[in-house]
């Protein structure tokens, strides 16, 4: 079995996973009382799985699916103001075919990049448990084993995500450096091969308040770009 069909075997098991009670009660009753703007829309209300090329240079990891953005349509960040920031500097910085994300079938394609998460299932507040960040290890770490052959670098966007990526990496067999790298936004840590770059989350509480600007995300995205070796 090649890459391709495993990374699509492996996001077909993860659309199926209700390891965690707790995440699986409060993604299916989202989906079934919605939010009133989105009422006739029927929700995705299952884990999410990454988004991108099987042979992606370069991989975005976020911290988990929003509640009425990719919960509601099944694609990362996708459908949220977080994904509004996101893919409009992606696609300012030549790796997404257009600068909005509003659906699954809207025709976005990116280019030499994979959108994922440490927590595939929306959780209640935007906050996973521990426990269910390492419930859910194994979907990212086998995610990355199977990019591995072509990834170069990553963009962790905020402190969850970067602490949950680590122990991601060493399980997939990147070595870690001791004392762990701590994050902070414009980051870089070189691994075996791969390198690691820290952005402030694209949350709303990040973007509206000027913590985080479109172009500190797009500088980000620019560096890892070239690391990538992507044009």
């Amino acid at each position: 079995m090649g890459v391709v069909s495993e990374l699509v075997s492996l996001d077909r098991a993860v659309t199926e996973c209700r390891r965690c009670p707790r995440l699986v009660e409060w993604r299916e009753e989202v989906a079934r009382v919605k939010r009133a703007a989105f009422a006739d829309q029927t929700y995705w209300g299952r884990p999410v799985p990454g988004f991108g090329p099987p042979d992606a240079a370069m991989a975005i990891v976020g911290l988990a699916p929003a509640a009425h953005g990719a919960n509601r349509t099944g694609r990362m960040f996708t459908g949220d103001r977080s994904g509004d920031v996101l893919y409009a500097a992606l696609y300012e910085v030549g790796l997404a075919s257009q600068p909005t994300a509003t659906s699954i079938d809207d025709g976005l394609e990116l280019h030499g990049v994979r959108v994922t998460a440490p927590v595939k299932c929306a959780p209640p507040r935007n906050k996973p448990t521990p426990q269910e960040r390492d419930n859910c290890r194994p979907w990212l770490a086998r995610e990355l084993e199977l990019l591995a052959p072509t990834l170069r670098s990553i963009v962790v966007l905020g402190a969850f995500g970067w602490q949950a990526l680590l122990p991601v990496l060493a399980a997939a067999g990147w070595t870690i450096p001791k004392p762990r790298p701590r994050f902070g936004h414009g980051v870089r840590v070189d691994l075996d091969g791969l390198s690691l770059f820290g952005c402030f989350h694209v949350s709303q509480q990040n973007t509206f308040t000027g913590r985080l600007t479109p172009a500190m995300v797009e500088n980000v995205l620019r560096d890892a770009k070239h690391a990538a070796g992507l044009p």
